[in-house]
C-alpha cells in the first residue's frame, strides 16, 4: 500500500507537535505519565510560586514543583505537587514553607522533622506560611513607624506651644534679654580685664598685697626676739594682775567710798563742827561781820596811820573820827 505524501506530511506534523508538547512539558517539569516520587502540599497563598520552581532541604535541591492546581472555587486552598528527584527519607512531621525571593523566583523549603516515620509517595506534607523579606522588614519597621508617628505628634504639639509662646511680646522680651546678656557679657569682659590686671605679677594689686604681707612677715621674723620679749613682758604683767589682790583692793576702795559718804552726810547735817559751820547762818553772819570789821580796821589803818602809829617829830596827832565801814573799792565795782 502506497502512502501519499500528504499523509506523510500530516503524520510528521502530528509527531512534531506531540514531541514539542512533551518537550515543553518536560522542560517545565511536567510529564504525561506521572512516574517517580510525588508528595503534595496545600497553601492558602503560593506567593507567586510557579511550576518548575525548586524545592530545597537544607539548601540542597531535592525536587521541583510539578503542578499547581486549585482544589476549590473560593481559592482558599491551592494544591502544589512536588516531584522529588530520588526516594528521599523525609520525616512525617517535616514542614514545607514557601520562601519568597524578591530578586528571583520563589522556592519551597522543607524543614526536616525528627519523627522516625517517613513520608510515602502521594502523602501530603505539612505546610506553614512563611513571612517574606518585605513582610518581615515591615513587621520590624512597624514599631518604629508607630514611634515616629508619636514623635511627629509630640513635635507638632511642641511647635504649636512654641508658636503660642513666641508671641510679639515674648519676642520683644527675648530681644531685651539678649541685649541684657550682651551687656552683661561686656561687663564680664571688663571685669575679667580688671581681674587680670589685679593678678598681674609685676603691677597687680594682689601681687602688691602679697609683697606687703611678705614684708610684714619678714619684719616679724627679723624682730622675733623683740616680739618674744614683748610677749614675755605681757605674760608677766598678766600674771601679776592675776596674782594681785584685786578683790581686797576693790573692798578697800568701797570702804573708803562708804567713809567718804558718811563724812559728806555729816557735813550736810547739823551734827559736828563742819556741819554747823556749813549749815549755821548765825556763824556765817558772825564771820561775815568779823570780816567786815577787819576790812574797816585795815582801811582805817591805811587811811589814818597816824592814829595808830606816831612817828612825827613836829606834827600833831590826827584827831579825825575813825571809819565806821570799809571803803568801797570803786575799781572792783567798775570791773563788775
Amino acid at each position: 500500500m502506497k502512502i501519499s505524501n500528504e499523509s506523510k506530511v500530516g503524520a510528521l506534523t502530528a509527531i512534531s507537535i506531540t514531541v514539542l508538547i512533551l518537550g515543553f512539558n518536560f522542560l517545565k517539569g511536567k510529564t504525561l505519565f506521572k512516574t517517580g516520587n510525588y508528595i503534595f502540599a496545600k497553601y492558602e497563598d503560593t506567593k507567586g510560586l510557579m511550576v518548575s520552581n525548586p524545592v530545597y532541604v537544607n539548601g540542597f535541591q531535592v525536587g521541583s514543583v510539578i503542578d499547581i492546581e486549585n482544589t476549590d472555587y473560593n481559592l482558599h486552598s491551592i494544591l502544589v505537587t512536588i516531584k522529588l528527584n530520588e526516594n528521599y527519607k523525609i520525616p512525617v512531621n517535616s514542614v514545607a514553607s514557601i520562601k519568597d525571593n524578591p530578586l528571583g523566583t520563589p522556592s519551597i523549603v522543607i524543614k526536616l522533622g525528627n519523627n522516625i516515620s517517613i513520608l510515602k509517595p502521594q502523602d501530603t506534607i505539612a505546610t506553614r506560611s512563611s513571612i517574606g523579606i518585605f513582610d518581615e522588614a515591615m513587621n520590624k519597621l512597624e514599631p518604629v513607624t508607630d514611634q515616629i508617628k508619636v514623635t511627629v505628634q509630640s513635635l507638632d504639639s511642641v511647635l504649636k506651644n512654641i508658636n503660642r509662646i513666641f508671641d510679639p511680646n515674648t519676642k520683644n522680651n527675648l530681644q531685651a534679654a539678649i541685649a541684657n546678656i550682651n551687656t552683661t557679657t561686656a561687663s564680664l569682659i571688663v571685669s575679667a580685664a580688671a581681674i587680670e590686671q589685679m593678678l598681674d605679677k609685676q603691677s597687680g594689686a594682689i601681687t602688691s598685697s602679697v609683697n606687703n604681707i611678705n614684708s610684714v612677715t619678714k619684719n616679724l621674723a627679723d624682730h622675733n626676739k623683740e616680739v618674744a620679749a614683748t610677749l614675755s613682758n605681757l605674760e608677766k604683767t598678766t600674771n601679776k594682775l592675776a596674782s594681785a589682790d584685786i578683790t581686797g583692793t576693790i573692798g578697800n576702795l568701797k570702804t573708803a567710798i562708804d567713809n567718804l559718804n558718811v563724812l559728806v552726810k555729816k557735813a550736810a547735817s547739823d551734827e559736828g563742827s563742819l556741819g554747823k559751820l556749813i549749815n549755821d547762818k548765825t556763824l556765817y553772819n558772825n564771820l561775815n561781820n568779823s570780816l567786815k570789821s577787819a576790812n574797816t580796821l585795815i582801811d582805817d589803818l591805811r587811811i589814818h596811820p597816824k592814829r595808830y602809829v606816831q612817828f612825827s617829830v613836829f606834827g600833831k596827832k590826827e584827831k579825825s573820827s575813825p571809819l565806821l565801814a570799809p571803803i568801797i573799792d570803786t575799781a572792783s565795782i567798775n570791773k563788775q
